[in-house]
Formats: C-alpha cells, sequence, structure tokens
C-alpha cells in the first residue's frame, strides 16, 4: 500500500438532510482517527491457559481528533451549533486511496485560539454514536 499524504484525509460534515450531503471543513490541518473496541473474555477451564475472546461482542467506537484555522466557512458555523446545543450530526472521513468512514458523532470538544497578529485556530475531538460505516 503507499504511503497518503496526510492533506488527503478530511473531515467532513453532513447538512441536516436525508440523505445527508457533506461538506468540508475547511482549514483542518491535522486529523487524527482512533476505532476502539472493548473485550469480552469468555476463558474458561477448557481454554488450556490462553485467553478467549468472543467475536463480535463488547462495544465498538470511533473517535476523531482535528486542528486547523478558522475562515468562517459554513461547515464549520455547523461544528460551532454542534457543540452548543450538544448535537449529534452525521460526520464523514474521506481518505487518499477513495475510503470513507460515516456515521453519527457527537462533537464533544470545540476549542479556539489565536494570537493577537496572527490566525485564529481551533481543535475538536467527535466521538461516534452508533454504527461507522466504511466503504
Amino acid at each position: 500500500m503507499p504511503a497518503e499524504a496526510g492533506s488527503a484525509f478530511l473531515l467532513k460534515i453532513g447538512d441536516g438532510g436525508v440523505p445527508p450531503a457533506f461538506a468540508t471543513v475547511a482549514g483542518l490541518r491535522t486529523t487524527m482517527l482512533t476505532i476502539a473496541g472493548e473485550l469480552v473474555t469468555i476463558t474458561n477451564k477448557d481454554s488450556g491457559g490462553w485467553r478467549e475472546l468472543l467475536s463480535g461482542a463488547g462495544t465498538r467506537s470511533v473517535s476523531v481528533a482535528g486542528s486547523g484555522v478558522f475562515t468562517g466557512s459554513a461547515a464549520e458555523a455547523r461544528l460551532k451549533g454542534n457543540a452548543l446545543a450538544g448535537t449529534l450530526d452525521d460526520y464523514q472521513l474521506c481518505f487518499a486511496s477513495g475510503g470513507t468512514i460515516q456515521g453519527r458523532f457527537l462533537l464533544t470538544k470545540l476549542d479556539y485560539a489565536g494570537d493577537f497578529n496572527g490566525e485564529r485556530s481551533y481543535t475538536l475531538a467527535l466521538e461516534s454514536s452508533g454504527p461507522v460505516a466504511s466503504a
């Protein structure tokens, strides 16, 4: 698999429609995706001393983090609205290979920062709610 540029890892937010149309969150400089799952151990006396896990059990989650430069886009305005309201929304992550991950997420953190005579930046964190699909 060839290496991919980080700039080709895009975070997009839905428009509230069914199905949603997605807009890229402009100014995003760094992004990170974490897929996690809880283990359900079914080890018993017949396991021969080896841990055994139950496939498909436990909870799975996807976390997304990112930071960028505030540009005042409509997608960023929707992010801010979601943060203030605590609203679940549709998000999509796109990769250079053409693959995507899409689902409903809660914006759990939105920080703004800026220096005098400099750019205004932000950081964000998203947590999945419900199934996340990969295409």
